[in-house]
């Protein structure tokens, strides 16, 4: 099987197969992605090559693969047909297979609409894993996302509608000191509109090759404590309402927290609450300059 350019996938598709569709990232503008700024160049490869590699991975596995990742960084950009064509050849090659799934931004859903991301519910496609980063159009703006809240709560939207799992990612920290609270605010907001199944928190660590890095030595951002990430995941998690899955799954943060909402908002809060009374300086150092 071939494999172009970093392999980067969600922790909890640490134990599914890994099967590339595409190279790259469509938009690689983001300012805290470190990730394609050296390269590859986005492409989507044929259906010819990808079904030859799931008839090895068939060849070298047998019919026990459960779940399958179709990499790279926004697979969901690859036109529809071929993107359906290859989740209907898994599943017919992998008769045991329980979940396919994909990164993808909001824009790029978007653009699909209901009609195609159906057609991809239909051809085994289950879940999508998307960057909301942040609810605060600002913080996007700045961050170079491509988007905005409102297209994003329309992205969100059309997933859950056409049926298809949905992992809502957030960047704690991403609008530094100045925006905490609106970032905290906005992207609950954002949250509450989609309802994903899944909120999966991450925590901002600057790194190497990425403007957002340059600007935080330049002095033009101001990196948030440990403290102060437990007070804005706080805000986050007193502004949600609506019902989802919350997990910590990710090395950057100081905090695991994992939990159904609304239910376990109590133990949650407890247990922010006690990392709070923490020495700051007992938490990993909040900026190495090297990452």
């Amino acid at each position: 099987m071939r494999y172009e350019g970093p392999i980067y996938r969600p922790p909890s598709e640490a134990d599914s197969l890994l099967i590339q569709a595409t190279v790259g990232c469509p938009h690689n503008k983001c300012t805290f992605c470190m990730v394609y700024k050296k390269g590859p160049l986005y492409r989507v490869r044929s259906v010819k090559e990808i079904c030859e590699d799931i008839d090895e991975a068939r060849r070298l596995y047998g019919d026990g693969v459960k779940s399958l990742f179709f990499p790279a960084g926004n697979t969901i950009a690859m036109p529809t047909a071929p993107l359906a064509a290859i989740c209907r050849y898994s599943r017919k090659k992998f008769s045991r297979l329980q979940r396919i799934t994909v990164y993808g931004s909001s824009r790029y859903i978007a653009q699909k609409g209901l009609s195609e991301m159906t057609t991809l519910k239909k051809a085994g496609l289950s879940r999508i894993h998307v960057g909301l980063e942040s609810g605060d159009d600002e913080i996007l703006k700045r961050v170079k996302k491509g988007t905005n809240a409102a297209e994003q709560v329309k992205a969100g939207r059309l997933v859950k509608k056409a049926g298809i799992e949905l992992s809502e990612y957030v960047i704690l920290g991403l609008g530094g000191v100045d925006r905490s609270q609106s970032h905290a605010m906005k992207t609950a907001e954002a949250l509450n509109a989609i309802e994903p199944n899944f909120v999966r928190l991450r925590t901002l660590v600057p790194k190497i090759n990425t403007l957002l890095l340059h600007q935080l030595k330049k002095g033009r951002f101001q990196l948030l404590t440990a403290h102060q990430v437990l007070q804005e995941t706080r805000l986050l998690l007193e502004n949600l309402t609506c019902r989802t899955t919350l997990t910590s799954d990710h090395y950057t943060n100081y905090l695991d927290l994992s939990g159904k909402l609304p239910q376990d908002k109590k133990r949650l809060f407890e247990e922010i609450d006690w990392a709070l009374q923490r020495d700051p300086d007992s938490f990993r150092p909040f900026f190495i300059g090297t990452q």
